[in-house]
Order: C-alpha cells, then sequence, then structure tokens
C-alpha cells in the first residue's frame, strides 16, 4: 500500500530536511511544472486527480483553482494561502506534517500558487503549533537558500513570496473567508459571499485558502499523474487520506489509508479497538463537529459519501470514540462548551443561541435539567441548522448535540429524571 504523504516521515520524530527531501524526489514536481507545464495543466491534472480538500468540505481542489481569474488582463497581486490554524475537537493530522514534513507543504503550496499565478503565499499558523512554526522558518529558509522561492524561480519567469503568518487562533479562521481577514489584521470573522475569495480575498485581490493535508498531495500528483492518484483509492474517491481515532482505544494515534477504508479497519486494525473493560457506545466519525455513529456503522467505508448517507460527515476524517463509561451530556456538553466560546459573534443564533445550549447542558449535567430542556435544545438545533445562520460554525456545532439527543436520548432523560449524573454516580 503506497502512503505518498507520510511513508518517509523520521522515526524519531524529526523533521526531513531539503537535502533529504531532495533525496527523496522533492521538488522535481516544482521543476517538471515550471519547466514544461502551463498553469492550466497543473490545475486541469489535480482536477482529473479528484483531489477533494482535506479540511473538512471536501470541495474538489482543481475546481476551487479553476475559479481564479489566469492569464493575461488578471489582477494581480493573487494569493495562495495554507490553511494551517488546525482546531477542530480531534483533530491533530495536519500538525504531523507541518512537524515532521514541511517541505512537502511548501512544495505544495508553491504548486498550488503557480497553478492560479499567484505572487504571494502564505502559511496561516496555529499559534499553539510551536513546533511546526520553528520547523517550517528552516525550511522556507533552505527553500530561499536553494532559489526555489524569490525572483525567477529556478531560471522560470515565475516568481513567488512565501511568509509565514501566526494565528493569534480562532476556531472560525477555519473558515475562509475570515481567515482572510485575520490575515489582514482585522476581526476574524467571516464576510459575506459572493463574491468569493477566488474573485475578491485578501486584501480584494484573487485568493485561495486551502487546507495543509490538501496541498501535501499535489506534488505527488503533478510527480506521478491524475490516474496513479485516483488509483488509490479502494473506490471512487480518490487517493490516501490521513484518519486519527482519540478516546479509550489501545493506540490512539494517526494513519494514513486509501480513501475508502472501512472504519473498522482504522478502529480495530490500527487503533487496536477499546481498551479492556470498555465497550464503544459510538463515535465521532470527523472530529467534534459531525454526527454521531454507532458500532453498527463499523463497516461504512470512510469516504464523503458513505459517511453522508449514513447521516454524518467525513469531516477531517479523525474518530472521537465515546465509550459506555463516558456520560454523552457531558461529552457534548464539553464540545458545546468549546463551540460557544468560539463563536465570533457575528450572527444572532449563533452568538446567543450556543451560549443557551451550553447553560441546558450544565443544568442537565449537574441533576437541575427539566423535561421540557430537551424539546428546548432541540428547537435549538434547527434553528442553529444549515442555513440559519452566517457561516458553518453553529451548524457544525448542532450536529453532535442533535445525534446525541436521537441516539443516547435515555442518558439525557436519566440525568433529569435522577437529578444527577448516572455516570458520575457510579464511579
Amino acid at each position: 500500500m503506497e502512503r505518498p504523504l507520510t511513508q518517509h516521515l523520521k522515526p524519531d520524530g524529526s523533521a526531513l530536511t531539503l537535502a533529504q527531501y531532495r533525496d527523496l524526489g522533492g521538488y522535481e514536481a516544482l521543476q517538471a511544472a515550471l519547466g514544461g507545464m502551463s498553469p492550466d495543466d497543473v490545475v486541469t491534472r489535480v482536477k482529473n486527480a479528484n483531489l477533494r480538500g482535506r479540511g473538512g468540505a471536501g470541495f474538489p481542489t482543481g475546481v476551487k483553482w479553476s475559479l481564479v481569474p489566469r492569464g493575461e488582463g488578471a489582477p494581480h497581486p493573487k494569493y495562495m494561502v495554507a490553511n494551517a490554524d488546525e482546531m477542530e475537537p480531534g483533530a491533530f493530522k495536519d500538525r504531523l506534517l507541518l512537524e515532521r514534513h514541511p517541505h512537502q507543504l511548501l512544495e505544495g503550496l508553491m504548486l498550488a500558487a503557480y497553478a492560479i499565478e499567484a505572487d504571494v503565499a502564505y502559511v496561516f499558523l496555529r499559534g499553539e503549533y510551536v513546533d511546526a512554526a520553528k520547523r517550517l522558518r528552516v525550511a522556507i529558509r533552505e527553500a530561499y537558500a536553494a532559489g526555489l522561492l524569490g525572483e525567477h524561480i529556478q531560471g522560470s519567469d515565475y516568481s513567488l513570496q512565501l511568509y509565514l503568518h501566526i494565528s493569534a487562533g480562532r476556531y472560525i479562521c477555519g473558515e475562509e473567508t475570515a481567515l482572510i481577514n485575520a490575515l489582514e489584521g482585522k476581526r476574524a470573522t467571516p464576510r459575506a459571499k459572493p463574491p468569493f475569495p477566488q474573485i475578491s480575498g485578501a486584501w480584494g485581490q484573487p485568493t485561495v485558502v486551502n487546507n495543509v493535508e490538501t496541498l501535501c498531495n499535489v506534488p505527488h500528483i503533478i510527480r506521478h499523474g491524475s490516474d496513479w492518484y485516483q488509483g488509490l483509492g479502494l473506490g471512487e474517491e480518490s487517493g490516501t487520506k490521513l484518519f486519527g481515532v482519540s478516546g479509550r482505544v489501545c493506540r490512539p494515534g494517526a494513519w494514513e489509508l486509501p480513501m475508502g477504508t472501512p472504519i473498522r479497519d482504522i478502529f480495530e486494525g490500527c487503533a487496536g479497538g477499546m481498551r479492556e473493560g470498555y465497550q464503544l457506545k459510538g463515535f465521532l466519525p470527523g472530529g467534534g463537529s459531525t454526527d454521531f455513529l454507532l458500532p453498527e456503522h463499523l463497516d461504512l467505508p470512510m469516504t464523503y459519501e458513505s459517511i453522508g448517507k449514513a447521516g454524518s460527515r467525513m469531516g477531517t476524517g479523525t474518530l472521537i470514540v465515546l465509550d459506555d463509561q463516558t456520560c454523552p451530556v457531558g461529552m457534548v456538553l464539553n464540545l458545546e462548551r468549546f463551540f460557544a466560546q468560539e463563536s465570533c459573534g457575528w450572527c444572532t443564533p449563533c452568538r446567543d443561541g450556543l451560549p443557551w445550549t451550553r447553560q441546558l447542558l450544565e443544568a442537565i449535567e449537574s441533576g437541575q435539567g427539566r423535561d421540557a430542556d430537551l424539546d428546548t435544545l432541540a428547537e435549538h438545533c434547527r434553528f442553529m441548522g444549515p442555513g440559519k445562520t452566517f457561516c458553518a460554525l453553529a451548524p457544525g456545532a448542532m450536529e453532535p448535540l442533535q445525534s446525541a439527543l436521537k441516539h443516547f436520548r435515555g442518558d439525557f432523560e436519566r440525568h433529569i429524571a435522577e437529578h444527577s449524573c448516572p455516570y458520575r454516580s457510579s464511579l
């Protein structure tokens, strides 16, 4: 099984240097693109590879790039941004790539920038990722010194400046227009669309924002071709994906596997299943903003389509496991506290609704809840659902809640009837 993103990670946890990356074929894709491929050729190859965004939304990457004006008469400067502000609860996959394979990201970012004819590129990095920042700074210096960045890269007509931007760290920066506002030094609130960033993004200029894992795929697609990349997947969806598991499993971690790998292979084969003494009660398949699935869903393939048909989302592909000795109400409360704190406050349903949701769950968890609270929580799920708020933060926050009310309603009712948390009292 091929693992293009992670097969060369060093076992001691250190980052690959420029020399080590080049010995493995690194930057050959960039040289090939600059030496004989037009920007349209790069866009077409990525589009044909059917690379979908790995940040959670799954939007086709080549299509996103194709919306940027290119050629003579296109506005300049244009900007290419790597979103490395990883804050989805349960997600840690981008950190692995940032800390241990920084040149792979830089080459992918350079190729994406070339494809849209960008003049400037940024890595928008989460402030807490201190080690990643140190390693990226070294990699960027190495790339400039080797003539891979700056003016007339490798003797070509293409020039690119690349900067590392340390983010103040907000979950809302996962939304591309909020990220762009933050990059401009403004409050990180989402913008109305249209216009879309590909037309009017950073400082009013064409801008593309892609996730770290998404960009890390690009050098391999350019180097080996679209057909090769499509063949890495087990079904209709192409390539490999970093899947992760956290919770009371034997071996929490992240692994690169083909798209379409059954959840059971990830949960049991890679993570080793539940620890002794614990049973699987449910799991969030794609991070903290996805709906719970149940043990009966373990044989589903991890694809955007199959997880969607089951009533959830693949999201970041990082499973959060709920065991039979962990309170589902407390777990959802923990998530809603996070989302309420991370709301940017731009629209009323999210600003006021998420704290209200948190308060209701706190009352239920502490034994002060009422039967009517369950109806109120269900109403909040509808009022903050898709299309009811300015961006996807609140709808994402409602996904674990609405599915917990559906699958674990008996646990909510026991809290109210017994005036205490049954899980806490059983300890």
